[in-house]
């Protein structure tokens, strides 16, 4: 099997249980650190619910992810800027993101908008930023996917855990999480800088969390994001510039009264 990223030749590293029924062979790319299952015959069963019942951090993600990514837009973006949430489940993270003072949509096919509605995003213009958090390791088409974001935007902010090489056994990392079978992809830096490459994008991480954009984020930005404790000091920049933002809480409610009048 050859890589999705590089497309250079993957070796099988293990064969483990999916949906706790189906033998499934897992590759690692030799080049780039890639790991990828073999071709998901499973889907349509792993996808009966969009959300799996094993990701009991949907709420704690979102407001973390939601005071990490102000203090990214707030240090590096035009914080007046329209922003998408890709792949934004329910609408929790843009409903959080319009709270703090964002100009924040959303966009799912596969999964309904219930907290968010009539915010749901264009995919005929461009954003300043596209989050998409939980999302790259559902991609069965990697390249693919993210050429479909680049013409959303020049800059995707992201969440996926990093895959050591060599790649841990099975029962050695859970974000495998093969009894729902939706994660198909696991990256590793060297994946993200390959992907980079191939994008012309700049990339920055801070543990699982990555940025790929086609700015470049300064000598505060290569200084901050190479520190171990980046994501920590993100997370605390909230508390710094949340002050400053005006929440759209109020705006939004009178623009549906207006609407109806």
């Amino acid at each position: 099997m050859n890589c999705k990223i590089c497309n250079n030749k993957s070796e099988k590293i293990f064969n483990a249980k999916v949906l706790y029924k189906y033998d499934v062979d897992y590759f690692q790319c030799t080049a780039c650190g890639f790991a990828q299952t073999e071709e998901p015959h499973w889907l349509q069963e792993a996808y009966i619910s969009s959300m799996n019942l094993s990701d009991t951090g949907v709420m704690y993600r979102s407001e973390r992810m939601s005071k990490i990514t102000t203090s990214i837009i707030c240090l590096f973006f035009n914080k007046k800027g329209f922003f998408l949430d890709y792949a934004g489940g329910l609408g929790v993270f843009t409903r959080a993101m319009r709270d703090i003072g964002f100009n924040y949509f959303w966009h799912d096919p596969y999964t309904k908008n219930e907290l968010a509605r009539g915010f749901e995003g264009e995919l005929n213009r461009k954003y300043d930023a596209v989050t998409t958090f939980e999302s790259f390791e559902h991609f069965v088409e990697p390249i693919e996917e993210i050429e479909k974001i680049l013409e959303l935007t020049d800059t995707i902010i992201l969440t996926t855990d990093l895959i050591s090489i060599p790649a841990p056994k099975h029962t050695d990392w859970w974000y495998y999480c093969s009894e729902h079978g939706q994660h198909l992809s696991f990256y590793s830096i060297k994946s993200f800088e390959t992907i980079a490459k191939k994008f012309d994008l700049y990339y920055y991480n801070a543990m699982n969390i990555h940025v790929l954009s086609k700015k470049k984020l300064g000598l505060f930005g290569s200084l901050l994001f190479k520190l171990p404790i980046a994501k920590h000091l993100l997370y605390l920049g909230f508390f710094v510039f949340n002050p400053f933002l005006k929440s759209k809480a109020f705006d939004d409610m009178n623009s549906f009264y207006q609407k109806k009048q």
